[in-house]
């Protein structure tokens, strides 16, 4: 390739082809350890993918408490209070069914 290649954004500057193709192929960095590229990579997906459990494990805890606090104080209906309230924070308000459940066939005291 004798001639070099005209870009079409701009007709009357030249593009010297090899030239890119030369830079393309030189690593950015000399002597780059491709394992830190690919652990950096690594620890960013495995702090999004933590991200995403741990949102959704807090929105349940704190829904857990509201229920809480609404069916203790709101609504009167006398749970134990800090084994319910530890399952409530734990569990959400799968748990604050369950020990209302409980509750009400007489098995929670």
């Amino acid at each position: 390739m004798d001639k070099p290649f005209i870009c079409a954004s701009s007709p009357t500057s030249p593009v010297d082809v090899n030239a890119i193709a030369a830079v393309l192929s030189q690593p950015a960095v000399e002597g780059m350890d491709w394992s830190l590229v690919i652990g950096g990579i690594v620890l960013i997906v495995a702090a999004l993918f933590l991200i995403f459990i741990l949102k959704r494990i807090v929105v349940n805890s704190i829904l857990g408490i509201v229920a809480f606090v609404v069916i203790r104080f709101l609504l009167g209906i006398d749970l134990p209070f800090l084994p319910t309230l530890i399952v409530s924070v734990v569990f959400g308000l799968a748990g604050i069914g369950t020990m209302l459940l409980l509750y009400f066939l007489g098995l929670l005291g």
